[in-house]
């Protein structure tokens, strides 16, 4: 499909941002190049998503799309083969999605299953699918004697880089399974955005007097502290307590006299039911 867009609309991707988006592919059932975007105009391509029920800031690209079909230097010749080929295309991905979706929820519905997985829905941030993905990758919670063999498995464990006398930073190892490692930091990303317990931390860290962090060195902490959360709640079948997640802060008033280190962990973090 992209090969195909390409030859008759080398603009497609600035046009249309996210081609296999919702918006994208609704647009692209009924106009595929910039002939037919231009002939559509505004109104035919806002009636179109208002059809499908579609609703965001996608609205606002039709002035965009419309400018990139009319100045276009796509090729005018045998387009209409490339409009079938586009459309078969299409509808691949589509079916390929219903079908995904009900995979998607099988999963879920298996995820459910496992005790306390429901107590770590209560973090906002963590959806179905991220949860599903990360209890995959962890598999059975009762093989782990300790969090610190999930962090060393998901490659999140500290490792120094040192040779001989030269002592260079300390970094996350990166070994282990990769996938799990990718959807803890999905879980810390979509939890510092949406989450005002992690927006302030993640706030902390990075502006903090003493040692502050880069950003990508905040969410890798982040995503480390989400997976002490997940490991009690699962082991333990804690409830979380947002509350105590800014305990991680020193406030001014309590700096003085305190050497302690910032790193806190589960227990000061989740708190256990009855």
């Amino acid at each position: 499909m992209h090969r195909e867009m390409k030859i008759y609309f080398p603009e497609y991707k600035d046009a249309l941002g996210k081609v296999d988006g919702a918006f994208s592919l609704e647009l692209l059932k009924q106009a595929l190049f910039p002939d037919g975007l231009i002939a559509l105009d505004a109104d035919g391509i806002r009636q179109i998503w208002h059809d499908a029920k579609l609703r965001g800031c996608g609205y606002g690209r039709v002035r965009k799309i419309l400018q990139y079909a009319e100045e276009s230097v796509g090729i005018k010749d045998g387009v209409s083969a490339g409009k079938i080929a586009v459309k078969w295309f299409i509808r691949k991905i589509l079916e390929l999605d219903a079908e995904l979706a009900v995979i998607e929820n099988q999963i879920n519905q298996k995820c459910q299953e496992i005790p306390h997985a429901g107590n770590i829905m209560e973090i906002s941030g963590i959806g179905e699918n991220t949860l599903s993905g990360i209890l995959a990758e962890m598999g059975d919670i009762l093989r782990f004697d300790d969090v610190k063999e999930i962090q060393k498995l998901s490659g999140l464990g500290l490792v120094a880089c040192s040779s001989g006398k030269h002592k260079g930073e300390t970094r996350i190892s990166h070994r282990g399974c990769k996938r799990l490692r990718y959807w803890l930091f999905q879980v810390a990303k979509s939890a510092v955005a949406h989450t005002e317990e992690f927006k302030e931390l993640h706030t902390y860290y990075t502006i903090r007097a003493d040692n502050p962090l880069k950003k990508m060195q905040s969410l890798i902490v982040i995503a480390c502290k989400l997976l002490r959360i997940i490991y009690t709640i699962l082991k333990n079948g804690a409830v979380y307590d947002p509350k105590k997640m800014l305990t991680d802060i020193r406030r001014p008033e309590k700096q003085e006299g305190n050497p302690k280190t910032m790193e806190c962990y589960s227990h000061y973090i989740i708190t256990k039911t009855g």
